[in-house]
């Protein structure tokens, strides 16, 4: 399944099999319109793109701290010269990079760039690292929300000469921070595309992070830290991706080793484990987790047009939830993909994710 999904219905009939006509008739629409897509692009004149990479201080006064404090936000700003500035912001382990610049690996690279969905050459991407408590100078926050990083991006805006932003593009706590800004900036935001992301988290996932949060907890009080810190993303793992890849990958037999039996998932989890440890440390982590939990915005206060994109195998953000979303916006759009890799399908699943965000920017990316 993918495209307008129409709640009742369709809920009840998500766990059912499309017809394989239906599914390749699909598939062969979508290869179509990419295949016109690049002719398109072939005959399109060269456009000088260009990027800063920088950061600015700004006043802010955080949700849970008493008073105004500066912080940097640390931004990447790319794209054609005057074009209109889009907005993309990831997960919690996402930052700024989210294209390939400079030899760096962006977290959506293949979906952001010249010549891709959102394509540089006709606009120009705004994305920033997610603050937490330590970037508040002078105060002793526990905690950071939705409504700090979207007031930072705010800020930010205008630090950068920028009155409005043509999208706002969110992906997971990037879908979360997407909707607070639309909540508190509805004048400097044309329209807000939410992938696996609601109005707040589904208690079920919240129990989840919450007993993630308390290994590294654990792991912070007996000095095992990047260990704990391995065992909470790999149980992430768990969460991010579905049963049907799972059952895919991993069903062959344990092999024993180092005088144990190991099962095929164990070094997929190790691995995965370790590489986030590399690149993150534990008090982001907490931050950044807790602060999912805690967004709470009330969907009836947004009036910017809303495309919410959900995932039919997404166990984080149920469909029932962006139903319920849907429902209490103003005229919004729910989309929903079917692929087997649950919540991270945003970032897996290019070629179904393209279509929608060419549909959603055609105003000022690529077509």
């Amino acid at each position: 399944m993918q495209g307008r999904f129409m709640c009742g219905k369709d809920l009840e009939r998500i766990a059912g099999a499309m017809p394989l006509e239906i599914r390749m008739s699909a598939q062969s629409a979508i290869h179509m319109t990419s295949a016109k897509a690049s002719n398109v692009v072939a005959l399109r004149p060269q456009v000088a793109l260009t990027h800063q990479r920088g950061s600015r201080h700004i006043d802010l006064k955080p949700k849970y701290g008493s008073d105004s404090s500066q912080v940097e936000v640390r931004y990447l700003w790319a794209g054609a010269a005057h074009a209109p500035t889009v907005v993309v912001q990831g997960g919690i382990s996402a930052d700024r990079d989210v294209f390939t610049l400079e030899g760096r690996s962006g977290w959506w690279q293949d979906l952001v760039g010249e010549g891709k969905a959102i394509d540089l050459r006709h606009c120009r991407v705004l994305c920033i690292d997610w603050l937490v408590p330590a970037d508040f100078e002078g105060q002793s926050l526990t905690a950071v929300s939705t409504e700090d990083q979207a007031d930072a991006l705010a800020g930010l805006l205008s630090e950068l000469g920028i009155d409005a932003v043509e999208a706002f593009v969110g992906y997971s706590f990037g879908a979360m921070t997407g909707l607070a800004f639309a909540q508190r900036h509805p004048d400097r935001l044309g329209q807000l595309l939410m992938f696996s992301g609601a109005h707040r988290a589904h208690p079920m996932a919240t129990a989840q992070r919450s007993i993630q949060r308390q290994i590294v907890r654990m792991g912070l009080a007996s000095g095992q830290q990047e260990l704990a810190l391995s065992l909470a993303r790999q149980l992430a793992m768990t969460t991010y991706r579905g049963s049907e890849e799972f059952g895919r990958r991993f069903a062959a037999a344990p092999e024993f080793r180092e005088g144990r039996f190991q099962f095929p998932v164990e070094d997929y989890l190790s691995h995965v484990g370790r590489k986030f440890v590399e690149r993150f440390d534990v008090e982001r982590f907490l931050a950044l987790s807790e602060a999912i939990d805690l967004h709470d915005i009330n969907p009836e206060s947004i009036r910017v047009p809303v495309t919410l994109i959900g995932i039919a195998s997404d166990r984080l953000v149920p469909l029932a939830d962006l139903c319920e979303l849907q429902s209490r916006l103003r005229g919004a759009a729910l989309e929903v993909i079917d692929s087997p890799y649950g919540h991270d399908a945003t970032l897996k699943e290019a070629t179904k994710v393209a279509p929608l965000l060419r549909q959603a920017l055609n105003c000022c990316c690529g077509v």
